[in-house]
Formats: structure tokens, C-alpha cells, sequence
């Protein structure tokens, strides 16, 4: 019960971080102020959710949260087995696109070595927010892995509505300021979370 704490106390403060900063950035936007919010929200989700999140993984164990808290663990039939590999498989992969993409293109990262050029390459073409989708599917392969109701009905009815809002209040914001003029066009040419098929838009 002591991890569930923890990740409730930095999910809290995450939740708590971008609304305050999301406001004050509403209030004062500049691109010195997003910067620096910005690493500020990402130390908060580092600091808050990372070590829980991997405490958790030891105690009590990806598949011991359900005991804990009196809740029915998911059937482990084949074809959820499947969903979560390939969720796992395809959030690896568009984490590791994402990052690299970042690296290469945007001459930094998506935390506190933030890119200095606006992405529009690679899987960037064809969704906004690879790296969250990537996650999403990550959280949710691994609960259906472990069939874990806490992991998956967690990440799908806390964990996404909350990250997107974090998205939606705070990171457009803070890359509109960063980024400029190129960004908002980039944000009406390409989705925000369903990944595009077929020819990109130009």
C-alpha cells in the first residue's frame, strides 16, 4: 500500500504542477518562462512518478497490486496475452522513434535538454505525440501482460485522461512560446494521437 501512496502523492503533484504552471505560463508567456517551467514539470513527473512507478516493480510486484487492494486480477486468456505483447512492442518502438527523432532533428530531448528546432520528420510526419502514445501502449501492454486490473484500468482511466491534459493544458502552450509560429502550423497539419496513414501532408 505504501508504493499506491507514493504514486498517488506524485501523480497529485504532477496534476498539481500543471495546472499552477500551466496558469502562470498563461499569465506570463514567454519563452524563457516556458522553458523553465517546462524542466520544472518534468523534474515533478521524474521525481514523482518514475521511482514509485519502479518501486513497484519489486513491492509488491506488478502482479501484487490487485491482492492489495481486493481487486479481481484480469483473465490471463491468450488473446489479451497478445494485446499486451504487442502493445509493448509497438509503445517500445515509437518511444525509441521518438527520442531518436528528437535527438537527431531537434538538437535535444523531450525533458530537461529541451530541442531547439520543431520535429517534422520521421514518425513525427504523422502524429504529434508518438512518445505518449508509445507510453500509453506501454502501461497498458504491461497490465494486460501481468493481468493486472489496477495497471490497466489505472493507466486507461487515470493515468491517459491526465497526461493529456497535461499535453492539452500545458506542452502546446509551452511549445507554441519555444517553438513559435512553425508550431502552431505543424499543430493544425498533423494529429495529435492517432497516428496519420498514407501520404503525410506537406
Amino acid at each position: 500500500m505504501f508504493t499506491m501512496v507514493l504514486q498517488a502523492l506524485g501523480f497529485l503533484a504532477f496534476i498539481l504542477g500543471t495546472i499552477v504552471l500551466g496558469t502562470w505560463l498563461r499569465i506570463k508567456p514567454t519563452k524563457k518562462n516556458a522553458e523553465w517551467t517546462s524542466r520544472i514539470l518534468h523534474l515533478i513527473f521524474w521525481v514523482g512518478f518514475v521511482p514509485p512507478a519502479a518501486l513497484g516493480v519489486f513491492h509488491p510486484g506488478l502482479s501484487g497490486y490487485d491482492g492489495e487492494l481486493g481487486l479481481p486480477p484480469l483473465s490471463r486468456h491468450t488473446p489479451l496475452l497478445v494485446i499486451g505483447i504487442l502493445g509493448l512492442l509497438i509503445g517500445a518502438y515509437l518511444i525509441l522513434a521518438s527520442n531518436v527523432s528528437l535527438w537527431i532533428f531537434g538538437m535535444g530531448a523531450n525533458a530537461f535538454f529541451l530541442t531547439q528546432q520543431l520535429v517534422v520528420t520521421n514518425i513525427y510526419e504523422r502524429i504529434r505525440n508518438p512518445m505518449s502514445l508509445g507510453m500509453y501502449l506501454g502501461f497498458i501492454g504491461i497490465g494486460l501482460r501481468v493481468g493486472s486490473t489496477y495497471l490497466t484500468l489505472g493507466t486507461v482511466l487515470v493515468g491517459i485522461p491526465a497526461h493529456i491534459f497535461y499535453l492539452k493544458y500545458f506542452e502546446e502552450l509551452e511549445l507554441e512560446l519555444r517553438l513559435g509560429p512553425p508550431y502552431l502550423e505543424y499543430k493544425q497539419r498533423v494529429p495529435f494521437l492517432l497516428p496519420r496513414w498514407g501520404t503525410p501532408r506537406k
